[in-house]
């Protein structure tokens, strides 16, 4: 049974047989993503599901998901989004078409599968999200970290005239994680900038 495609609801039930094998809790995982990794009664769903805060001020990192779409719901609070669907996909004056969205509660958008993506809440109280995944791998590319692990004559070819020690400072300054604060916003809450 290593491939769980011909897998049988009857086999997978076998494989779980605990009530509790169907109980995922959010609030016990720090990763707060439920995929067939962290909740195996996903396998064969085609399903995965992830609930979040977004703190004061916090944006997620550009990314992407390269085996799914994402499907962003906003339970409580206030979050700004913006993605950019794939080349090809623009306005009438010819420019890349990006998609903006001011989400409140209990509103929703949608990130087609590989549109660069992030969402930030601008508000000084933290903001409730769900993003839910029609697979169960979706998966994440974090667009900035990984392109700057390209090699640096690859880099230069990309970005035209740019010297070593730019693409140096640039992958320096990079910040590490998933998420990031908004400087203006940090100001007009009042958090402390580190």
């Amino acid at each position: 049974m290593a491939d769980d495609t011909v897998c049988s609801g009857v086999d997978r039930a076998a494989l779980l047989p605990e009530d509790k094998d169907y109980v995922y809790d959010f609030g016990q995982n720090p990763g707060r993503f439920a995929d067939r990794k962290t909740f195996p009664a996903l396998v064969g769903t085609g399903g995965s599901l992830a609930v979040g805060i977004l703190p004061p001020c916090g944006m997620s990192f550009l990314h992407i998901h390269p085996r799914s779409a994402e499907l962003f719901a906003v339970i409580e609070g206030h979050v700004l989004t913006e993605g950019v669907f794939e080349a090809g996909v623009v306005r009438a004056d010819g420019k890349q078409r990006v998609v903006r969205t001011d989400l409140g509660p209990n509103m929703m958008t949608v990130f087609p599968g590989g549109a660069f993506h992030t969402q930030m809440n601008p508000e000084c109280t933290n903001a409730t999200v769900v993003a839910a995944f029609p697979s169960e791998d979706p998966g994440i590319a974090l667009i900035l970290p990984q392109t700057f692990a390209l090699d640096d004559d690859w880099l230069k070819t990309q970005f035209g005239d740019v010297s070593t020690e730019e693409i140096a400072g640039l992958r320096a300054s990079l910040p590490t994680g998933l998420f990031l604060q908004v400087e203006g916003c940090k100001k007009k809450c009042g958090i402390q900038t580190e």
